[in-house]
């Protein structure tokens, strides 16, 4: 039986994460819950709009500018 991991997986010989596996997001909607939460904030209606306005503003890019 063979331990091997599938190449995507693999860390490189540097000790880096790949980008590809870095990132959770699935798709392109992004919700103003998910941006404050990625925030660290409270869900609160003034985050609540905070975020829409933002999601408004730059669009699902917002959330890959919050996250690392």
């Amino acid at each position: 039986m063979s331990t091997s991991q599938p190449d995507a997986s693999r860390q490189p010989e540097d000790g880096t994460t790949p980008d590809n596996l870095l990132h959770a997001r699935t798709g392109t909607d992004v919700s103003p819950e998910d941006l404050v939460l990625a925030s660290g904030k409270d869900l609160t209606p003034r985050n609540l709009e905070w975020a829409r306005r933002k999601i408004a503003e730059e669009g699902p890019a917002a959330l890959d500018k919050i996250l690392p």
